[in-house]
């Protein structure tokens, strides 16, 4: 891979309370790909859905739809479907917590012939009422309908960042609040747009086979953007005081959704991250059977689908298998994601019998299970035969991270953001040093489970029993078929009775009504 850097302008300036770097005018990366066929630019503003307005929650991601699902003055949004389908172009946005991403993609041989499509969408967007009552149902109807009726696991993971990062910018979804989406106005677009995507908070990310003149057309033409006045801080998130709960109760959810974290002072421009990618990626690698919460809650006890942990936000972890680019933050956590494990109602349906008196389901089981996991590894560190086979892993598994050309670009911007050059290729350098030592003083550093936010998307059914045991901590034995039961091996049965009086420090447990969250 050949990284061309040029043209590197930036100026330094501390951003909020993180201390982190923020470019202070417009810069260009280059990822030169001579054999390529395809040119991707990728355009990072610095804004995010931390810049929404008060009371205009969802305001950043409806504009940036806005700006790609719409049309440009030449042009109406239909009428851009039909040119450019012969050309097989893709081109979208993407909002996450502090920064939006637009990201074209094009085969070279239709530069000239896109490249005024992408100049109008970026310059001169139509922005037509149409368009943006179009958007703006869509956006409506997922804060209110699709994310509590699509995926519990995702509503829970949302749900705990309202809970994790409340009372700052980051506490809503990137498609806001109810009430902030209905309060949205094409005007408030227009404003937003001028106000939020400027010159002097944009880098410009280029990867792919394209002349010069290109790069140059590029940054000329958006030298015409305005100058931001929109400076999203980063919030300081307080450590919680013990174990905060809270219980969404949702009618015919079919398990417990369960989500916990907890605030974490390092991200990707700390060294101390790499350690942090070994232990976390021995206890529970995103959708990796090796994991010890997989092996323990899944493949020992077939509770569930997965079981994982993560030292930063996972984007779409549902649907990818790999880290994906464009979600870089200053304010990070470390989190454990226990995929749906049954609740009572379903367990007495499935073994009348011997579990028909069930009051509550597998959650307090598995969350308990889960958080000593955590509890083990601060406590006695890795051996150094797992940290030898953890980092073996890790070192082949961060080279698949950037598989295509646009992922490749992507990590390069998140690399600027965090005020590193080229993660990709120093994380390597970095677990190549690590020791053994180094990664048991990052887990005493930054890990506990004394205090940690939790989260859990349940049944109506099943909320206030699972609070009860919560609250006063009192034991959650875990439910077998007989069947099951009288095949567990020993070491197994006595762990179980470990876990099931295993003391949570919690603190405050709260049942929120499904039609409460995200308003």
């Amino acid at each position: 891979m050949n990284h061309t850097f040029s043209r590197f302008l930036l100026a330094a300036a501390l951003l909020g309370p993180a201390g982190a770097l923020s470019a202070q005018a417009a810069e260009l990366v280059e990822l030169r790909q001579p054999n390529a066929a395809k040119v991707v630019v990728k355009l990072q503003f610095r804004n995010g859905s931390a810049a929404d307005p008060a009371g205009k929650e969802g305001l950043t991601f409806l504009t940036s739809q806005l700006v790609t699902e719409g049309g440009t003055k030449d042009m109406t949004s239909a009428q851009l479907k039909d040119f450019l389908y012969p050309m097989a172009t893709r081109y979208y946005a993407f909002t996450d917590k502090e920064v939006t991403t637009f990201t074209f993609e094009f085969h070279r041989d239709f530069i000239d012939k896109f490249y005024p499509v992408l100049r109008g969408l970026m310059l001169t967007p139509s922005f037509t009422q149409q368009d943006f009552d179009r958007l703006k149902s869509n956006q409506l109807n997922y804060v209110e309908q699709v994310i509590r009726a699509s995926s519990d696991e995702d509503y829970s993971k949302f749900a705990l960042e309202d809970q994790l990062f409340r009372g700052t910018r980051f506490q809503h979804m990137t498609r806001g609040t109810a009430a902030g989406v209905k309060s949205l106005t094409l005007a408030d677009v227009k404003k937003h747009y001028a106000a939020a995507f400027g010159q002097d908070n944009l880098t410009i990310g280029l990867a792919g086979n394209y002349p010069a003149s290109f790069a140059k057309q590029l940054e000329a033409d958006l030298k015409k953007l305005p100058k931001s006045s929109v400076k999203p801080a980063v919030p300081t998130v307080a450590m919680p005081k013990g174990i905060r709960v809270e219980i969404i109760s949702k009618p015919d959810a079919l398990g417990s959704a369960v989500y916990t974290g907890f605030p974490i002072r390092t991200t990707r421009a700390n060294d101390d991250f790499a350690a942090l990618m070994v232990a976390n990626s021995w206890l529970g690698e995103h959708r990796k059977s090796y994991g010890k919460l997989y092996d323990k809650i899944r493949t020992t006890r077939s509770m569930n689908y997965g079981d994982y942990s993560y030292v930063e936000w996972y984007e779409g972890g549902g649907q990818n298998m790999l880290p994906v680019p464009g979600v870089p933050r200053h304010a990070n956590y470390a989190s454990l994601w226990l995929r749906p494990v049954q609740i009572a109602e379903g367990l007495r349906k499935q073994y009348p019998t011997e579990l028909g008196d069930l009051k509550v389901g597998h959650a307090p089981f598995a969350l308990r299970l889960a958080v000593r996991e955590m509890d083990n590894v601060v406590k006695n560190g890795l051996s150094k035969e797992d940290f030898e086979l953890t980092r073996t892993f890790l070192r082949s598994y961060v080279k698949l991270y950037g598989t295509t050309p646009a992922k490749q670009l992507g990590f390069l911007l998140d690399s600027k953001f965090y005020g590193r050059k080229d993660w990709l290729k120093e994380v390597d350098g970095q677990l190549a040093k690590l020791t053994v030592d180094d990664v048991n003083r990052a887990i005493r550093k930054h890990w506990q489970v004394q205090n940690m936010f939790v989260t859990i998307v349940t049944d109506d059914s099943e909320a206030q029993p699972l609070a009860d045991v919560l609250k006063n901590n009192t034991p959650s034995p875990m439910s077998y078929a007989n069947v099951v039961k009288a095949g567990l091996p020993a070491d197994v049965v006595a762990e179980d009775k470990a876990v099931a009086d295993y003391k949570l420090n919690v603190t405050d447990v709260k049942i929120v009504d499904t039609k409460d969250t995200f308003k």
